[in-house]
């Protein structure tokens, strides 16, 4: 589990965050903590799975959290496209 790619990468954490960024087309891939409400993660990984972004498991949120450069949990974290455009490009 590559979590050192949230510590170089364009990324935002927190379910808020990277629901709005999945609902944008603006996420490549994310992490969701294995100790997160069950209701989030199901949440976050159905918006992932329709988007076709890549989901993958991190240990717990504080580990998440670190891996985010943050001093407090993060139940869910999500890096972005580089050019922060979404699949759909500009309208």
């Amino acid at each position: 589990m590559p979590l050192d790619e949230l510590c170089v990468m364009p990324r935002v954490a927190g379910f808020r965050a990277v629901e709005r960024a999945l609902i944008r087309g603006t996420v490549r891939k994310v992490f969701i903590a294995s100790d997160a409400d069950e209701a989030m993660r199901e949440k976050i990984a159905r918006l992932a799975e329709n988007r076709g972004v890549v989901v993958e498991s991190a240990p717990d949120m504080q580990v998440l959290g670190r891996a985010c450069a943050l001093c407090r949990k993060a139940s869910v974290a999500a890096i972005l496209n580089e050019d922060g455009e979404g699949s759909r490009g500009r309208v």
